[in-house]
């Protein structure tokens, strides 16, 4: 529901201790579209997302988040990943109508719009219908990543939860999930040699809270950017996607004072990033192991 919506209201406050957070609370769906299926039809389960159908309703959903507090407004865009041709495809969740019909309102209300898309079909949608932020992407080819860099639009991919999942999934009789840790590998590449927007990502949640939020660090690196690129993907790159620039992503004076270190230079080895030695939020030290 709009739990995270208190939660970022407490941290704000002062009640409890976190993160700055924008959130997008309940993602929508369509009907029938979104993996928690096959239950009987007398039980009134949870779906995991906001079910919405239609350009109408859809409209007043969006309206419906922002008044309580949603910052984006996200959407499951495809689903049923499949391979031809060498592209990974995908069954689009909304009509182009309804798709517009998310973004454009969103928009008018001064949200941005992110778009659970994995395939070829999926991203094109999305892109066609005007989103902001393309999630996880897998399927991203020279011809989406031309489009997205025209249009501006960021991608926040998630490549170390692919990595995670992909052994239990192919095990599992969905096999297609090994194919797509190679697939985002070249797509990553190439997105970083053309100049894409990218911003750090990790579906939280998508892999145990035990593994570190900051594993993506080393992938990111090890498919194609440097130690500094992958460091702005986390912090100037995503200060603009959330448009904060004004205060997030720089050690500047004027700027909160956000900060981590670490005991190592990152820039030697990325993945020094996921021993956090210090934390401080606005001014105020929440963890100092450095001279422990």
């Amino acid at each position: 529901m709009y739990a995270d919506v208190d939660v970022k209201k407490a941290i704000a406050r002062g009640v409890i201790p976190g993160p700055r957070m924008f959130v997008s609370t309940k993602a929508f769906s369509a009907t029938g579209m979104y993996p928690l299926l096959g239950y009987s039809w007398e039980l009134k389960l949870p779906d995991g997302v906001q079910v919405v159908d239609g350009p109408d309703e859809i409209r007043k959903a969006v309206c419906e988040q922002v008044k309580y507090g949603a910052d984006w407004i996200k959407f499951y865009c495809d689903r049923g990943y499949y391979m031809e041709n060498g592209k990974l495809r995908s069954k689009v969740n909304f009509t182009e109508d309804e798709m517009r019909a998310i973004v454009g309102e969103a928009h008018r209300l001064d949200r941005g719009v992110a778009a659970h898309a994995i395939g070829k079909d999926g991203i094109m949608a999305a892109l066609k219908a005007g989103v902001d932020t393309i999630e996880h992407g897998d399927g991203l080819d020279e011809e989406s990543i031309d489009l997205m860099v025209q249009k501006g639009v960021y991608w926040c991919p998630t490549i170390y939860v692919t990595v995670y999942v992909a052994a239990g999934r192919a095990a599992g009789g969905s096999t297609i999930w090994k194919d797509m840790i190679e697939l985002e590998r070249k797509a990553f590449g190439l997105a970083v040699k053309k100049g894409l927007k990218i911003a750090y990502g990790t579906n939280a949640g998508g892999y145990a809270w035990t593994e570190k939020q900051a594993k993506d660090f080393s992938y990111m690196v090890k498919f194609g950017m440097t130690p500094m690129q992958a460091i702005q993907s986390a912090t100037v790159v995503a200060a603009e996607l959330l448009k904060a620039p004004a205060d997030l992503g720089a050690v500047e004076p004027g700027k909160y004072a956000d900060l981590v270190a670490v005991a190592g230079d990152p820039l030697k080895d990325v993945a020094e990033l996921e021993r956090v030695k210090f934390v401080m939020k606005g001014g105020r030290v929440f963890k100092n192991e450095i001279n422990k």
